[in-house]
């Protein structure tokens, strides 16, 4: 009978999973920052089918190294009208494939080099400025880390092989897989990272702790319980991202039953693939984890249509969708600069909507401080400063075409309401955070200076309406009504600061309390005077 220290075992098998994680997170970020702005560059453009789709999650997630991540970037994407659910499960699936680099990572077994793998990160952290070089060290210290992590978990599990109670335990799994995906899903679950799981069982199929009938089912529940990160993550947010969360588990829970089902010539497959290729333990399980993907994402892929309606019919309802994208033609511009121009200025008023409706949700964000009013008030203002970008490009590229005198005093409100419109969404923005600080510091405003501030917001947000009304209709006695409501704002924000000064002196309002009012004050009088700016330009039309 062999004694086997369980603390020592315990402590170095924790130690090992914490640097492995800590290491597939820090590879990650700096393979991330390496590849700047791209990825979401990759997801929004290589999607044009799902089989796109599929290439831009494996690629996306061999950079990121994390299909939950990569779950993450696509739900966002979904939920801004950028990507379709239909694309969005071709991504998805592409994660799934894209996940399982690590493990063939792991197969390698470069552990020997682990200690010199992290110092060459190291000296690429400290003895170079340049960011890149940074960002590869990041990548460096990570992969060194990931291997010495597994290195000490190995160490650690080592001894299980001769424990009684362990063989038994691996012996039912080989004779009823059901319990081996159940073991799979809660160690996943658990430690919320399938590269993880897969990462302990190379380890316990390398030490001889577990045979290959065993580790195949522990193999599918570790692909099932990753999905669960995606649920949690969807909880409270809109229905594009639960529809999201909810294809990764459909998918793999799919893809679990048929495996299972045929888990007899999977396991004779996996076999063949040992002895044919001479693969070591970890690259047996490497192979398996990627095949399982690889042919699960063949089977379904076809299915795509199919998957889409199953969530949406699970998952009801309609979700507020906003068109990053602005709907103007450069073809058109060649051919009518005037209906180019008419064209124009149908997505600047869209812009300025899209202002309108951040401002209600930064209003119910202030209210209820609820998260998920915080994160639409951030994807309208991705989208207002994204057709800022587009549009004011469009609008110079306007300025070499010949045009009538109407349309060039039309051309040059336009540009100005941009400009206006694109600084009303950073002030929304900014009350957006300033309400993310009070919910930081735990402090409430008065009930008295919430009911002043829902009485600006209101004035304000009707003033910059009548200011898009304005440049929508070139109405100049509503464009001359904007200026006297842009006065009451002003005589309101003066006003309110002597109500605050006076709560101060009082003792009702605490200084951090103080500080966000003051300023979500000055953000709606800002707001009130980029609305005077709109109606001006309509005003000097003339």
């Amino acid at each position: 009978m062999v004694e086997i220290d369980f603390q020592e075992t315990l402590f170095y098998f924790l130690g090992g999973l914490g640097i492995f994680l800590f290491g597939i997170k820090y590879m990650g970020d700096g393979l991330k920052n390496a590849a700047g702005d791209s990825l979401r560059e990759i997801l929004d453009k290589w999607t044009s089918n799902p089989f796109m789709g599929v290439l831009a999650g494996i690629l996306v997630t061999i950079l990121i190294q994390s299909s939950s991540g990569t779950t993450a970037l696509t739900v966002g994407l979904v939920s801004a009208g950028l990507m379709t659910l239909r694309q969005a499960i071709g991504v998805i699936m592409g994660a799934n494939v894209g996940t399982t680099v690590t493990a063939f990572i792991i197969g390698i077994d470069v552990g020997a080099y682990a200690l010199p793998i992290l110092f060459v990160g190291t000296a690429l952290l400290f003895f170079f400025k340049k960011p890149i070089l940074n960002y590869i060290g990041q990548g460096f210290f990570g992969f060194g880390a990931l291997f010495y992590g597994l290195e000490l978990m190995g160490g650690a599990m080592k001894p299980l092989s001769q424990l009684d109670s362990f063989s038994q335990l691996t012996l039912s799994m080989s004779d009823n897989p059901l319990l081996g995906v159940l073991v799979g899903t809660v160690m996943t679950v658990i430690i919320q990272s399938s590269t993880a799981t897969i990462g302990i069982l190379q380890g316990l199929f390398a030490e001889g702790a577990m045979s290959l009938d065993a580790a195949l089912p522990v193999l599918l529940g570790d692909n099932l319980g990753t999905t669960v990160t995606a649920v949690l993550a969807a909880i409270g947010t809109s229905i594009a991202a639960r529809r999201a969360a909810l294809v990764h588990v459909v998918f793999n829970l799919i893809g679990a039953v048929i495996f299972l089902i045929l888990l007899h010539p999977f396991t004779n497959l996996i076999a063949y693939f040992q002895s044919s290729l001479n693969l070591n333990a970890q690259m047996t399980i490497a192979f398996a984890h990627g095949s399982y993907n690889i042919m699960n994402t063949i089977i379904q892929l076809p299915f795509v249509g199919v998957l889409a309606w199953i969530v949406t019919k699970l998952i009801p309802g309609e979700d507020k969708v906003i068109a990053y994208k602005p709907n103007i033609s450069p073809l058109l511009l060649e051919q009518s600069p005037s209906i180019a121009l008419g064209q124009a200025r149908e997505e600047v008023l869209k812009m300025g909507n899209y202002a309108t409706e951040g401002l209600n949700e930064a209003t119910n964000y202030l209210k209820t401080k609820d998260k998920k009013y915080g994160e639409l008030v951030m994807q309208y203002e991705e989208a207002i400063n994204t057709f800022d970008h587009a549009v004011t490009d469009y609008l110079v590229s306007m300025s070499g075409h010949t045009m009538s005198e109407a349309d060039t005093k039309l051309h040059t409100v336009l540009v100005n309401a941009v400009r206006d419109i694109e600084r009303v969404g950073d002030h929304m923005e900014n009350v957006k955070e300033l309400v993310d600080y009070q919910l930081a510091n735990k402090f409430d405003l008065s009930d008295s200076a919430l009911e002043e501030l829902e009485v600006m917001i209101d004035l304000t947000v009707t003033t910059y309406k009548e200011a898009l009304e304005s440049l929508k209709t070139l109405d100049k006695t509503l464009a001359e009504d904007v200026l006297i409501k842009e006065d009451e704002i002003d005589k309101m924000e003066r006003n309110l600061r002597k109500k605050h000064i006076k709560r101060l002196n009082e003792g009702t309002c605490t200084g951090s309390a103080g500080i966000v009012f003051v300023d979500i004050v000055s953000n709606l009088e800002r707001i009130g005077d980029h609305s005077v700016n709109i109606a001006q330009a309509v005003l000097d039309e003339d």
